[in-house]
């Protein structure tokens, strides 16, 4: 069982923080992810027991980052933004002792890992506080002649035609009308997927595939763990055999974001 309190207190309202950080340790939690270093010197010095990993939110892309949480809050284990290629990835291995853990499945986002505010423009809270790029409350969905309108605190967002796939609303990935032309303007949904990498991701000693599920169904959970879990069981029994399978990918497509499937940063054949 694993707590995410990996969002950024606000001035003023630290002892929140400090609360969930204690409900976690009352509760037996096997390690708690946090990103914010305030909250996790009260973690390492209240409760000693808790075995803390640093989240993709903070943003550890070298090993003397790593290491300097290792030494100060004794982290075990990193999550790693989505930037960095597998050969940098095995260096990093080599340089670190904490366990490392990369993303294997989800939506790709034009920010910085952990340094979105694009959406409090819109909704007034952050995903750096609130740990969702569209708060509910801000969502709205009306249908007019057949469209489907998605809007964000009253902006429209996107519309969608009957029948064409309708994504949860967040203003980075939505489509505006620019110079009379309509089409995504910050950012097209484009899904990462790994699965092939999956025997080389093994290889480097990586500790566990993290998919992405912020503001997800749990059809979207149910399906997209099955799938990577009996990858990576596939892949850890035959390494130099494995190849992803058809229905796996099926069902990942089902899934996936947009159009697109790319494997992002791990994969640059242009370097």
């Amino acid at each position: 069982m694993l707590f995410a309190i990996n969002t950024f207190p606000q001035m003023g309202e630290v002892a929140k923080w400090h609360r969930a950080v204690d409900a976690a340790a009352d509760l037996g939690a096997d390690a708690v992810i946090m990103a914010d270093a305030g909250l996790m010197a009260y973690a390492s010095e209240r409760h000693p027991q808790l075995r803390l990993h640093l989240s993709v939110q903070g943003s550890a892309t070298h090993a003397d980052a790593i290491e300097l949480m290792r030494e100060r809050f004794n982290i075990k284990r990193v999550v790693l933004p989505r930037v960095l290629s597998l050969a940098q990835i095995g260096k990093l291995a080599r340089q670190t002792s904490v366990e490392l853990e990369v993303f294997g499945f989800g939506s790709l986002c034009v920010m910085a890992e952990g340094r979105c505010l694009l959406s409090s423009y819109a909704t007034g809270d952050s995903p750096n506080n609130k740990g969702v790029c569209s708060p509910a409350h801000a969502v709205r969905w009306t249908e007019q002649d057949g469209t489907m309108h998605a809007r964000l605190s009253g902006i429209l967002i996107d519309s969608y035609a009957p029948g064409e796939p309708a994504g949860y609303p967040t203003l980075c990935k939505g489509r505006f009308e620019v110079e009379g032309e309509r089409g995504y303007v910050l950012e097209e949904p484009t899904s990462l997927n790994a699965l092939s990498l999956l025997p080389a991701l093994l290889d480097i000693g990586i500790a566990a595939i993290k998919i992405e599920g912020r503001q997800r169904s749990p059809r979207y959970v149910a399906d997209v763990v099955g799938v990577l879990r009996a990858a990576i069981d596939a892949a850890c029994a035959e390494p130099a055999r494995f190849a992803p399978r058809q229905e796996w990918q099926g069902t990942l497509g089902r899934h996936a974001e947009g159009d697109q499937v790319t494997q992002g940063a791990y994969d640059r054949p242009w370097r």
